[in-house]
């Protein structure tokens, strides 16, 4: 089934922030993290991907180096203070977002 793309659209920069604050990773990981997070149901494409990172970095929440560590030259992306700090903002409002669609859905749903 999968989200829905307008779903997905509002919510792609929190999960990318959100998966990085488990720590420093380059894309595939990024990619696989989401996969399996969302159960199968985020299959992101690397085209889709790179530009939210090069956003995310050119607004200063993100921070990225080259490194060839792995045996092959990797771009890693990592959190910074601003970063984190849109994060905590950004989760704390998809709360509150949540909570009101849940409180809106629930009795819809007993009538249907």
């Amino acid at each position: 089934m999968g989200f829905g793309r307008d779903i997905l659209r509002g919510s792609l920069d929190l999960m990318v922030l959100s998966i990085l604050a488990e720590g420093p990773q380059y894309g595939y990981l990024i990619l696989q993290r989401l996969r399996e997070a969302s159960r199968g149901q985020v299959e992101l494409k690397a085209g889709t991907l790179y530009p939210i990172l090069h956003r995310l970095e050119a607004a200063g929440s993100v921070k990225s180096r080259w490194d060839d560590s792995t045996g092959r030259d990797r771009k890693w992306y990592q959190l910074t203070p601003k970063g984190q700090r849109a994060l905590r903002h950004e989760a704390e409002a998809w709360y509150a977002y949540s909570e009101c669609i849940q409180a809106l859905l629930t009795p819809a749903l007993r009538t249907l």
